[in-house]
């Protein structure tokens, strides 16, 4: 499966685009790539901040044929989440339900899910954001970026092709998918 590329430099929120994608064309599947947004969103409605060369990508999918629960795939788009990060980063990487990925207990990673229904056909969108090169300052949260753990500087470019391949990979087995080899089916 390939995902359908739309690239921008700068978008309210990739997610917000991507369901606009859904609504108003024949895309069943596609990865959103903004170089900047500027009301990126976080989860229960907080405000994602967007520093110009981390990663804002939202991936979306039909989801009709999948047996897993809203829950069940959150824990899942974590973990491939975590298996990009992997190929930058080989200390260890922590899932912080529902939705955060941290390194030495600081954010590096926070993941946005939404469902919609178009027509009888239902998509999830995955928004994924990551702290690339730059952390944002936040009041009582640690956070970290890949730049200063590693000293590399990974372009949006190089991470959004890798999550690109990790999804092309997985979506086709998403509907025969068990919970339960989720950690074996993966690596």
């Amino acid at each position: 499966m390939k995902l359908k590329k739309f690239n921008f430099k700068i978008v309210n929120s990739t997610n917000d685009l991507a369901i606009q994608i859904i609504k108003n064309t024949n895309n069943k599947s596609g990865i959103v790539i903004a170089e900047k947004q500027i009301n990126g969103r976080g989860q229960y409605g907080k405000r994602w901040t967007s520093f110009k060369g981390n990663l804002f990508v939202s991936i979306f999918f039909q989801v009709n044929k999948v047996q897993l629960s809203l829950k069940d795939l959150t824990k899942v788009n974590c973990i491939l989440v975590k298996k990009l990060l992997s190929n930058f980063y080989k200390g260890k990487i922590i899932i912080k339900n529902p939705n955060d990925l941290l390194i030495n207990n600081m954010k590096i990673s926070g993941i946005l899910q939404e469902i919609i229904s178009k027509s009888d056909k239902k998509f999830i969108i995955v928004g994924i954001g990551i702290n690339l090169i730059k952390s944002p300052i936040i009041k009582n949260y640690f956070t970290t970026n890949l730049y200063d753990l590693t000293g590399v500087k990974i372009t949006p470019k190089n991470a959004s092709l890798k999550i690109k391949k990790i999804y092309e990979f997985f979506i086709p087995i998403l509907p025969e998918f068990n919970i339960k080899n989720l950690d074996r089916k993966l690596k």
